[in-house]
């Protein structure tokens, strides 16, 4: 059998952006210790549940949806009661050794049983009885202990609605009625250091030793980096400690700042590549949840680069979301992985029946 390289080419270099990254980022006094190895780590645990889904096939994955959401959803759950928390949000699980975020197995499980869900196309109201069933327990166990994690939900669930081809006024009505509520109605609900964090970028110098401080960071981080960058492992804003979350949230800043402008470019073109991919494939298929699934992955992982970046350049708000593929994280790693393992399986069965 013939395979299509083009996948996991691109994938490649954007794990080797992140190893490079995270090594270098490994060298700041305010680094957790190990990352490079976690990340190597990640890569290799990454295997293992796309070799299944690699054996298993596209059906047998689809047959497993309901069960797989179920647990990612009692997963989620338990973290009310079971969670660690990390960095001010208890959404983390410890079993032995290994810690991990409930939260990216039920990305990769949502993506996979709304596909289910809404194979028929839109019927009326069913379908959206049918999809908010499936969204809306997801979106309450996330909105209240990880607003960023939410908001790649509704990204997720937003672009998979359009796929399944809702009425485009319908999805201009949703837009509308966000557009108001959000101000409105979710904002004043945040908590008041929620809010800072969501509207420090527009000003920064307001508070520049406290929330604006990150900010701050990184676009100089950013703007030293100058045409061609300092050079792999000479970056000072990281290695001396004032750039924070260099390996997490601010590895774009970090990339940027050793290998300049045109680092930073290249980067922007391989993700630009990796979604031109992802819809080619989408394109190839002809089954409609095989479509959605894709779309699905193309707005979870589209938005997660849109906001990392964004927010890392000062002109989104920061979130806490990582930069797939990038950042270090073994959980949004092997989860990030994993889904772009679904993808492929569902692009080489593209054309089996539906059973």
């Amino acid at each position: 059998m013939k395979y299509d390289l083009r996948l996991p080419l691109i994938v490649a270099l954007l794990l080797g952006v992140g190893l490079m990254t995270v090594s270098t980022a490994a060298l700041s006094p305010t680094a957790t210790p190990g990352i490079f190895t976690k990340q190597m780590l990640g890569i290799a645990l990454a295997a293992v549940p796309v070799f299944v889904m690699w054996k298993a096939g596209k059906e047998r994955i689809y047959q497993a949806a309901p069960w797989l959401y179920g647990a990612a959803l009692f997963l989620q759950a338990s973290t009310f009661v079971l969670g660690k928390e990390v960095n001010g949000q208890r959404n983390w699980l410890v079993v032995g050794p290994v810690q991990f975020q409930p939260l990216e197995i039920l990305k990769f499980a949502l993506i996979l049983m709304l596909a289910v869900a809404l194979r028929e196309g839109y019927q009326g109201l069913r379908t959206y009885n049918r999809a908010f069933l499936i969204f809306l327990p997801a979106l309450a166990l996330v909105i209240t202990q990880d607003f960023g994690g939410a908001m790649v939900l509704g990204a997720m669930f937003a672009v998979m609605m359009l796929a399944a081809r809702i009425p485009p006024w319908h999805a201009l009505l949703a837009t509308l009625a966000l557009a108001v509520a959000v101000p409105t109605v979710l904002y004043p609900h945040l908590e008041p250091y929620q809010q800072k964090r969501l509207t420090i970028f527009l000003d920064p110098y307001q508070d520049p030793r406290g929330a604006g401080y990150q900010v701050i960071q990184s676009t100089i981080a950013v703007g030293s980096g100058g045409l061609q960058g300092k050079g792999y492992k000479q970056g000072s804003q990281s290695h001396n400690g004032f750039l924070p979350a260099a390996h997490t949230d601010f590895a774009y800043s970090t990339w940027a700042e050793e290998q300049g402008f045109v680092g930073a470019l290249g980067v922007l073109l391989l993700y630009g590549l990796l979604f031109w991919t992802l819809a080619s494939m989408a394109g190839s298929t002809s089954r409609l949840d095989d479509q959605i699934i894709m779309a699905g992955i193309l707005g979870q992982i589209g938005f997660q680069v849109l906001e990392n970046i964004g927010a890392a350049l000062g002109v989104l708000p920061l979130t806490g979301i990582t930069l797939p593929l990038i950042s270090s994280g073994l959980s949004s790693l092997v989860s990030i992985l994993s889904t772009l393992g679904l993808a492929y399986v569902v692009f080489r069965d593209r054309r089996q029946e539906l059973i």
